[in-house]
């Protein structure tokens, strides 16, 4: 799987229930082999891809490609990923602490 096709799925994967009345805007920047900025838009329960980012987004995180898909497939542990410097977090912490309730299920 690639980067773009990971960030495509995000919409179709997303809890609704999780994201009912929550706008917010998550962005990723993506280095390494993939590198690209992608911002995901949460309105009331339904979730938007921007590929290439946001000027404001509510909270940022810096991962490798690599990094990023081993999350998403659920090899990598996210909060393992973020103590060992590998995933940096940037903005609303309280968005990254319900990522796992917005996407429950491995992307893969």
């Amino acid at each position: 799987m690639t980067i773009s096709e990971l960030f495509t799925m995000m919409p179709s994967r997303m809890n609704a229930e999780a994201a009912a009345g929550m706008t917010k805007t998550i962005q990723w920047n993506i280095t390494g082999d993939e590198t690209g900025t992608w911002a995901f838009k949460i309105e009331n329960g339904v979730g938007e891809m921007i590929p290439g980012g946001t000027e404001d987004p509510d909270i940022i995180f810096t991962v490798s490609a690599k990094n990023w898909l081993a999350i998403a497939e659920g090899r990598l542990d996210s909060m393992k990923a973020f103590m060992t410097g590998k995933l940096k977090v940037k903005g609303d912490m309280t968005i990254a602490i319900k990522l796992p309730q917005l996407f429950p299920e491995a992307i893969a």
